[in-house]
């Protein structure tokens, strides 16, 4: 694997700090945008993504900002997260929760801080 300096990898985790404008909450991993509609049980307008920073082992990171105040817009059992622009009608990234919650519609959400990291090539 060739050598890939920290501002290749910054790309990818800065487009993901411009672009994005809302995060989801939902009860399956979506694979599109599309998907992200169909499984959202609550989102959180304008998430606070860092700028990229050095990764927790290697690569290039940014963090999602714990969250306190999401809106709940569906009743179901939260098993993944998602990071969307709106505007563009783009799934940017999506992954697990750190464990499902139960959630009810017109109630609020909390997620912890975390991270998604580009890790350099092994």
């Amino acid at each position: 694997m060739p050598f890939l300096a920290d501002e290749v990898l910054d790309f990818g985790v800065n487009y993901i700090d411009v672009e994005t404008t809302d995060l989801h909450i939902l009860s399956a991993e979506p694979a599109t945008w599309a998907n992200v509609g169909s499984f959202t049980l609550g989102n959180k307008a304008a998430p606070v993504v860092s700028a990229p920073q050095d990764g927790d082992v290697d690569g290039r990171k940014v963090t999602i900002s714990a969250i306190t105040d999401g809106t709940v817009t569906g009743t179901g059992t939260a098993s993944h997260w998602a990071l969307v622009d709106t505007a563009a009608t783009k799934l940017l990234a999506a992954g697990p929760l750190a464990s499902s919650q139960a959630v009810t519609s017109g109630n609020p959400f909390t997620l912890t801080a975390f991270d998604i990291t580009i890790p350099d090539p092994a």
